[in-house]
């Protein structure tokens, strides 16, 4: 049974990230301060909880429901099959999902314009005359990253250009070892499009370290846009949305449940495209040659990589053995 206190003064986020991930990624900071501008005149907080997976997040919804830690929560990261909107409604945990839920919920919904914001960014490089257009996602498991994806390859199927997946986790680290294995493809791309801010600002420091011009050889935009993408040499080209204002969005729909409105589905702002220095026309003539240093930094990642998968399936054998 909910207490009293806990309805009237916290609203719960799990994040599955890391610390270290979370701390990187001015996405959630932002988007917990637009929650926190709305709830904090009515009296609410935000109560933010990281967790490493799944089991965790749900285990989280599970004991607020029991001490009356929080009265409502909002869920984000949706995943095929998710299993949390279900959880939370058999809880009696009032919520909101923002993200692009499956059908039938019964959770008020701020969606998140995915499709039409990827065949814009796609179709604003074609323009500029790339045909080897590359894309770092984030994790693949996450709903609004296959939207995307969706999108990305559509358009560059019905537009005739090559397209390239990398995987990412939104983390700078995964966006420069992207970027360094696709530099090192025979043919490389000539623009690259990142799932997040972090991800592109690293990539074109990875893209300098290899010696990659950034316009002149090389086209960088990035989904989101913090500060950071106005700081960088050359700033940073964005698909730009208000990630302060979604929150506040997010937080006003989530008043209007706990207030017995019945649930709404809203589509907050669409993403638009902010041409900056990282973006231009793609260079004439042939795809230029593989460099020794591209290359060998390429080698350098994929043995990083397999050390590491090496032993991360040490360290699981040593826990289950």
């Amino acid at each position: 049974m909910m207490t009293s206190r806990g309805a009237a003064s916290a609203v719960g986020i799990v994040l599955r990230r890391s610390p270290r991930q979370l701390a990187a990624e001015p996405f959630y900071g932002e988007l917990i301060g637009g929650l926190e501008e709305v709830l904090a005149p009515t009296g609410r907080q935000v109560l933010m909880q990281v967790v490493d997976g799944m089991p965790r997040e749900l285990e989280s919804y599970r004991r607020w429901a029991a001490n009356g830690a929080v009265g409502a929560v909002v869920l984000v990261d949706l995943v095929p099959d998710d299993p949390r909107p279900e959880l939370i409604v058999s809880l009696g945990l009032p919520g909101i999902i923002l993200g692009e839920p499956e059908p039938g919920t019964g959770l008020a919904t701020v969606r998140n314009a995915g499709y039409e914001p990827m065949v814009d960014a796609v179709s604003r490089l074609v323009a500029l005359g790339h045909t080897r257009i590359a894309r770092v996602t984030g994790p693949a498991a996450f709903m609004h990253t296959q939207e995307r994806t969706r999108a990305y390859l559509d358009t560059a199927a019905s537009l005739g250009i090559s397209a390239t997946l990398e995987v990412g986790d939104y983390s700078g680290e995964s966006g420069a070892d992207a970027t360094r294995r696709l530099l090192a493809a025979p043919v490389p791309p000539t623009a690259i499009i990142y799932d997040n801010d972090v991800m592109a600002i690293a990539g074109l420091a990875a893209a300098t370290e290899l010696g990659v011009a950034v316009p002149g050889a090389l086209s960088i935009l990035a989904w989101d846009d913090s500060q950071f993408c106005r700081l960088t040499t050359p700033p940073v080209s964005a698909m730009s949305h208000d990630v302060h204002a979604r929150g506040a969005l997010a937080a006003h729909v989530l008043l209007e449940v706990l207030d017995g409105q019945a649930p709404r589905d809203v589509l907050a702002e669409a993403p638009v495209f902010v041409a900056r220095g990282s973006t231009a026309a793609a260079p004439t003539g042939a795809a230029p040659a593989m460099s020794a240093a591209v290359e060998s930094a390429a080698v350098e990642s994929a043995g990083a990589r397999s050390a590491a998968a090496e032993s991360a399936g040490s360290a699981s054998a040593a826990m289950t053995g």
